[in-house]
């Protein structure tokens, strides 16, 4: 008869259930692991049968055949060993099989039978509600996996502890959910001296999920300020923190079951290859901008990313998910993230100022920030220039909001956003707005729609360029507390967008 258990396969975020079918059965003592298993998988084999010896649990002159199914599914991951256990301890009439096959269970077994922590506890606890089970773990996921709530979470310290729960010997208390982990108070934002106008930028970008792109020269406060942006954004939201621990959990990121409130702040060097960036890799597991999910991705040194790891980031940005395919992989991960971008103006670094910049002015600067392409620029909302500030202004107390008063305008902004897209599950900030909605909620006066007018046919703006100023002008007058959208709200939008350069 065989004996079956429950546990999962991970797509992304994605926990696919895979039955764990055991079977001993009369022949030459063997120890079969079939079902399309990697190394770390395969290896369960030696794991489990020494756990099982340090239990005193011998195991029998027969063969034994595990089978993980759907067959045809890839296996990967030391968490295997756990479901492995339960099976074949379930085929020896060690442990009820009605109990087991009520339990999915994911976890890692050492030799002497401890159960050590795996990644992926908070999507399989997910998988597990939706499969109407009892989710088994190591005591270390549990508090993670208890996130979730909808379905029982027992934590176990070791092997033996699970047999003396489902023997009625000594039962496992439920986990209980890890703390709301809370950052030290971030930095300010009237720690910048000047940069008024980066600073409103800053603002507008972070209540409306705009795309931004600094330019100046070096020294000019351009990652100081984008080192300010996590103090000003509001926390995770229940269902966002939910989503983004997800990924993290895949990561290994979760620091003690804690969920973090604050949304994630990802800051690669431009050195980062494109698996590092985009995902990949071996498991085709999650890169920066899924990591960056419901939060911010700073690429400081833009122009110096590898063209094609630039490039990749165009889909993403319009799409909010990006989809990692390879030769014994495809998944999808969400990456609804804002871009900020910070760059020289040229190689060495001094376009603007003639005292300093080289000799190839003004051909440097245009061979350097050449390396992003046309289709990239596009897609940033706000494009700034950080000018550099005079080091008799550092002598200068404090100028501006702080980033608690800034924070609270961006959290009303929001909660305005939250309120107009609460039937829209698919838009939540303006800058998702798109087609009849867009039309419906960023509709300027006359005065405002003649002047966008104007500036499509002076710089010939896209499509995507002459929506990208309509959704940061609904955003401005949001700022503004105005449900109209009135010229200087168009006005201030162009602005930010033609700063730079004139559209392609």
């Amino acid at each position: 008869m065989v004996a079956r258990a429950y546990t999962v396969a991970f797509e992304g975020v994605e926990a696919r259930s895979v039955e764990v079918q055991c079977a001993v059965t009369p022949g030459l003592p063997a120890f079969s692991l079939v079902g399309l298993p990697d190394k770390a998988v395969s290896e369960a084999r030696d794991r489990v049968r020494t756990a099982l010896s340090s239990m005193a649990i011998a195991l029998p002159s027969k063969r034994i055949t595990i089978n993980l199914s759907p067959a045809d599914l890839p296996k990967v991951g030391s968490h295997f060993d756990l479901p492995i256990a339960l099976a074949l301890l379930a085929a020896l009439d060690i442990i009820p099989r009605d109990a087991v096959e009520g339990t999915c269970s994911l976890g890692e077994l050492s030799l002497d039978g401890t159960l050590i922590p795996v990644i992926g506890a908070l999507p399989a606890a997910m998988a597990a509600a939706r499969a109407e089970r009892t989710l088994l773990c190591p005591k270390g996921s549990g508090a993670e996996a208890a996130w979730v709530g909808a379905t029982q979470v027992i934590g176990a310290t070791t092997l033996a502890d699970v047999v003396r729960h489902y023997t009625g010997q000594s039962p496992l208390p439920p986990a209980e959910p890890g703390e709301v982990l809370s950052d030290s108070p971030g930095r300010c934002l009237r720690d910048v001296k000047g940069q008024e106008r980066a600073k409103r930028a800053l603002e507008i970008a972070a209540a409306g999920r705009h795309h931004l792109m600094m330019v100046g020269t070096p020294g000019s406060g351009k990652s100081m300020l984008a080192a300010r942006l996590p103090g000003i954004l509001p926390p995770l939201t229940a269902p966002e923190a939910l989503e983004t621990s997800m990924i993290h959990s895949l990561a290994g990121l979760l620091d003690e079951g804690g969920i973090n409130r604050t949304r994630p702040f990802r800051e690669p060097h431009h050195t980062a290859s494109m698996a590092a960036i985009v995902g990949g890799g071996r498991r085709a597991g999650p890169g920066e901008i899924s990591l960056a999910h419901n939060g911010v991705l700073f690429m400081d040194e833009f122009p110096e990313y590898p063209r094609a790891v630039l490039e990749t980031l165009r889909q993403p940005i319009e799409t909010g998910e990006v989809v990692v395919a390879r030769a014994n992989a495809h998944v999808k991960y969400p990456c609804r993230f804002m871009l900020v971008a910070a760059a020289n103006p040229c190689k060495c670094g001094y376009l603007p100022d003639p005292a300093r910049a080289c000799a190839r002015v003004p051909h440097c600067g245009e061979e350097y920030m050449g390396r992003i392409s046309g289709p990239l620029m596009d897609r940033f909302d706000l494009r700034i220039e950080v000018p550099p500030v005079a080091f008799t202004d550092l002598d200068l107390p404090p100028s501006g909001d702080s980033s608690a008063e800034v924070a609270a305008r961006v959290a009303a902004a929001r909660e305005v956003q939250a309120e107009r897209f609460t039937q829209r599950p698919d838009m939540r900030l303006n800058a998702d707005a798109e087609g009849e909605t867009l039309e419906e909620i960023a509709t300027p006066d006359a005065e405002g729609r003649e002047l966008l007018a104007r500036v499509a046919d002076r710089f010939g703006l896209s499509a995507r360029g002459y929506h990208r100023i309509l959704r940061v002008a609904r955003t401005i007058a949001d700022l503004d507390g105005s449900t109209d959208l009135r010229r200087p709200h168009v006005a201030e939008a162009v602005s930010y967008r033609l700063s730079l350069a004139k559209e392609n």
